[in-house]
């Protein structure tokens, strides 16, 4: 949930008025502060004109604006000194300052460093950090860490090496040894190194195919033609704008054509002919810089541009995406959290659920229907007055709140709830209006302040609020203070934190001075209110309900006319530009304007203001994308300290490089609409390459009003995402899957495979934890040497086995997807009929899906560890195992398993166990001193071509009752296997031979 000001655009909404727990353009009334008789203060609600910010011309925008690349003189390199382990040398300005969007920096320390045999880095900073002249702000390494060094590193031995040169101005260039290709090369353009404004460009090749550059909602592969704003705003899902995190990386794959010389020729993936095999190389990119910034992407390659800092690229030679992914997390950005197990069960979601007594309801209507629930969620509702850990006592009391999670946990099931970044501040005349969090921070000094040393006050849900100081080494005691205080009251198994980039309603320190009439609304309707009531669907609603449709498209334009004419407009919009002024920062209005999504790009709007400064001076403007960072780590460690023993779980909005140490992330304030389900793809496949695998979206869409359609399938499909929860805004039509009953069957028979490969699951987890291997994984990683797939993203696979082909729009019946691998003898299984898929290579081949239906299939040569589905992981742990064999075209497979107790931090006892298929024999090999007692009951191989004479497990023959073959569909069934196993299904390594 958010505060949002513009939802969509375009096609995707119509009139409807759906706004998130942002901003919407209504505003509510207001009135002075007042005493009453009773000695109480009258609050107020503040108006909608206090969010408003300057309005700014994005630079792509402006008719006015200078391209910095023609007017600039670059620079020189001197002083220049080479090793084995790399370069450095100082760059001088090439010419007479052009200073157009801020005090060019006349002298800049460049240094190459070979890190690693697959990787290197290069740096360019101020040689004259201590300046007066400059207000610099490098990166902390203790916050974001630079990339790791092996010392044994160097040029001769490196997959890449660096050129540079002066003529005509300096630039470098980054080659493949391998291919004798430049993956990155400024040659042609200048460097611009500015106060504010720092640039580089570098060449791509024509219809390249990179990846990544987040937090944006958008296909895989990025367009050639779009500006990519990184800025963290707290905004509902537009599409292709900055949102929610900020990650600024890259993956570049490139498809080649080897001769009998071995000489690589580039081929683009979209004119790659398809009888033809290639090879692929791919390699990253990770600028580490935490400013604002644009990635400006054009046909000839890209604009790098930051509002600050330096430049600190760092390059992953590959070759494939999984080397690159796993190079980037293991040696700079760290590796995914390992989540408890009961995370990946399924969790239910409202803004709306207004009491315990409904929180029930909803858990015992999922038992009702036998729906799996895991986890039942709080939005904002159980807050007092909005604030965080401050339960209202009317709805939540704390005393009704430890029967019902005593239910819960004893069900197996757990609770989460939502906690916000910012701390309620009271009105200091209402001697009532006390809040113990305020008062301890206050005293110890924790929150942001202005320039003038006071504290910062903005608005959020409580009203005025104030901003935990991350860099203040006592915020994160404070913090874990405060959530080990609630956790005493309210025993919750994660936390969720929202309104994390951070998030302000209003503009400045509107707080300050103006205590006594703390609002107790936001500046804008709430959904339902009058003026927001959301009357939207999705698309294809008006064809299968015509008359509610009707109803209310014309109540909503009713509704945008009435919010029209009782507006104010203007005739003209006055939009602010500013000038650079030698030697100083203008923080809150820089000279270069971003394409930030708020209204006007003011940087302020809807955000804590660039002026706002922290203990050590540095300014918000520097380390706004790091604050929802830097709250997640510090709420990670908070709940080590509630259970020093537990894995933490935490999801969370806004996000950077290397949080996913700590945290998922959900894709936020998406809408019900088909767009969004689509788009949710991407945005995970996007993620797995950030290092955040667990990730999920809301399913059926948060804003706005879902259908039983929409729901039918996104419920379906989000059954194969990581994270799976549904979540529904104020005042929308319920959306629990029980709510249709066709929803309800197409949930549970989604929810049923999915419950049964929770091992696969964990094991696929494990692997990202301690590899950096990914989870939801594009066609395109699995398959390098096929181009077609480079653009691929209306279906995936989880982990190497599963692939999921989802139906992404209304109406459908059937699907189109395409079945990689089959030229090299790729075999793969339908999940439900058991039987090898009869499809041609390289083509799209028609899958029907009827609704309720969500084709599922499995790669040959997998083998899959499952246990029985139930309505909680741990009922699903405590039944026997299966294991499902899909036989490649040359009769093998391989799988893995992993298994600890689900939830300790640091594992005393686990359990690897690797499967190996050869010659008509299934073996298990375990390792590791965590006791599975839960015995195996059957063996399902598919592809098996003739009927075995006998099946033996160690020798000793399976009775023939047990053994079903199904000549028609190839598929080997062993069951009752328990008595042979009653010790435990990997007590002790086996054979199943056929």
């Amino acid at each position: 949930m958010v505060g949002v000001k513009n939802l969509l655009s375009g096609a995707w909404l119509l009139a409807y008025g759906a706004f998130s727990r942002s901003a919407s353009t209504a505003s509510g009334s207001h009135s002075a502060a007042s005493p009453t008789s009773s000695g109480k203060y009258t609050q107020f609600t503040i108006p909608a004109s206090a969010e408003a910010g300057a309005q700014l011309i994005a630079n792509i925008d402006d008719p006015e604006a200078v391209d910095a690349q023609s007017v600039c003189p670059g620079y020189k390199a001197s002083n220049v000194k080479e090793s084995a382990r790399g370069v450095t040398a100082t760059l001088t300005l090439a010419g007479k300052p052009c200073n157009v969007y801020g005090t060019d920096v006349d002298s800049l320390d460049f240094s190459i460093e070979y890190l690693a045999n697959d990787r290197l880095s290069v740096q360019i900073v101020p040689t004259y950090l201590d300046s007066s002249n400059y207000s610099w702000f490098m990166l902390d390494e203790h916050v974001v860490p630079r990339s790791i060094s092996d010392r044994q590193a160097s040029k001769q031995d490196s997959d890449l090496e660096i050129a540079w040169s002066n003529e005509p101005s300096f630039y470098f260039k980054v080659t493949r040894k391998a291919t004798g290709d430049a993956i990155f090369d400024t040659t042609d353009s200048v460097l611009v190194f500015e106060n504010q404004f720092v640039e580089f460009v570098t060449s791509l090749p024509k219809d390249y195919n990179l990846y990544g550059i987040g937090e944006h909602i958008q296909q895989l592969r990025l367009l050639n033609n779009l500006t990519l704003t990184l800025y963290a705003s707290d905004i509902s899902d537009p599409i292709d704008d900055n949102v929610y995190g900020s990650h600024p990386f890259y993956l570049d794959t490139r498809y080649y054509e080897v001769n009998d010389k071995g000489h690589h020729t580039l081929v683009a993936s979209d004119k790659a002919a398809q009888s033809k095999d290639y090879v692929s190389f791919s390699h990253g990119v990770f600028s580490r810089n935490a400013h604002g910034q644009e990635v400006v992407m054009n046909p000839e390659g890209l604009k790098w541009r930051s509002l600050g800092g330096s430049i600190d690229l760092t390059f992953y030679s590959g070759p494939s995406q999984a080397g690159v992914t796993k190079n980037y997390q293991l040696s700079t950005i760290g590796l995914p959290a390992l989540q408890q197990y009961f995370t990946f069960g399924f969790h239910q979601c409202r803004w709306g659920y207004n009491n315990w007594t409904e929180l029930e309801e909803v858990v015992s209507n999922f038992e009702k229907f036998e729906i799996p629930l895991e986890t039942i969620w709080s939005d904002i509702d159980y807050m007092h007055g909005y604030r965080d850990f401050d339960n209202d006592q009317h709805r939540y009391p704390y005393s009704d709140g430890e029967k019902f999670l005593d239910k819960l946990h004893s069900s197996g099931r757990h609770y989460i709830p939502i906690i916000d970044a910012a701390i309620y501040i009271p009105n200091p005349k209402n001697a009532s209006d006390t809040y113990d969090t305020y008062t301890r921070g206050h005293q110890e000094d924790v929150f942001l302040k202005n320039p003038d040393g006071s504290e910062y006050i903005g608005a959020v849900w409580p009203g005025y609020t104030v901003f935990p100081d991350w860099h203040n080494p006592k915020t994160g005691d404070f913090w874990a203070n405060e959530i080990v205080i609630w956790h005493k009251k309210v025993a919750i198994d994660g936390i969720w934190i929202d309104m994390n980039e951070v998030s302000s309603f209003c503009t400045g320190s509107c707080g300050s001075g103006n205590l006594r009439m703390n609002p107790t609304h936001p500046a804008f309707a709430l959904p339902g209110e009058p003026g927001n009531v959301i009357y939207d669907y999705p698309e294809g609603f008006e064809l299968s309900n015509k008359t509610e449709a009707a109803s209310a498209s014309a109540a909503s334009f009713s509704q945008a006319a009435t919010a029209t004419t009782g507006g104010s407009t203007s005739s003209s919009t006055s939009y602010l530009r500013t000038t650079p002024t030698p030697g100083v920062r203008n923080i809150n209005y820089p000279p270069y304007v971003i394409n930030h999504d708020q209204d006007g790009h003011d940087l302020s709007s809807h955000a804590v203001s660039p002026n706002a400064t922290h203990s050590d001076g540095v300014q918000e403007y520097d380390v706004h994308n790091l604050f929802g960072h830097q709250i997640l780590n510090a709420t990670y460690h908070a709940l080590l300290k509630v259970d020093e023993k537990k894995r933490p779980f935490v999801i969370g909005r806004s996000t950077f490089a290397g949080s996913g140490k700590w945290a998922g992330h959900w894709g936020g304030d998406n809408a019900s609409r088909w767009a969004y389900m689509f788009f949710s793809i991407p945005q995970a496949l996007s993620f797995s390459l950030f290092g955040i695998p667990m990730f999920g979206v809301d399913a059926c869409g948060f804003n706005g009003n879902t259908d039983e359609e929409l729901c039918n399938r996104w419920m379906q499909l989000s059954a194969f995402f990581p994270f799976y929860r549904n979540h529904n805004t104020l005042s929308a039509i319920s959306q629990e899957p029980y709510i249709w009953e066709s929803v309800t069957a197409a949930t549970k028979s989604a929810m049923k495979i999915r419950y049964a490969i929770l091992p696969y699951f964990y094991t696929l987890f494990h692997e990202a934890h301690t590899t950096g291997s990914t989870v939801m994984r594009a066609l395109a990683w699995e398959f390098p040497t096929d181009p077609s797939l480079a653009a691929v993203d209306t279906q995936f696979l989880l982990g190497p086995s599963i692939m999921v082909v989802p139906v992404l729009a209304p109406h459908a019946t059937s699907v189109r997807g395409v079945f990689p691998g089959l030229k090299h003898g790729e075999v793969w299984y339908d999940w439900y009929t058991q039987t090898a898929v009869d499809a041609k290579p390289g083509v799209n081949t028609t899958i029907p899906a009827p609704l309720g239906h969500i084709p599922v299939f499995v790669r040959g040569g997998s083998v899959v560890p499952m246990q029985e589905p139930a309505l909680t992981t741990k009922e699903a742990r405590g039944t026997p195992w299966s294991l499902l064999v899909a036989l490649g075209g040359s009769g093998t497979a391989t799988g893995q398993l992993y298994l600890d107790d689900g939830e300790s931090n640091a594992p005393d006892d686990t359990l690897d166990v690797t499967f190996s298929v050869k010659e008509s024999s299934l073996s298990a090999r375990a390792k590791g001193s965590w006791e599975e007692l839960n015995p195996l009951a059957t063996v399902t191989v598919l592809g098996v071509s003739t009927r075995p004479d006998a099946v033996k497990l160690n020798g000793i023959p399976v009775p023939a009752s047990g053994v079903q073959y199904n000549a028609t569909s190839r598929v080997l069934s062993v069951g009752g296997l328990q008595k042979l196993t009653r010790k435990g299904a990997f007590s002790a390594d086996w054979a199943l031979k056929w």
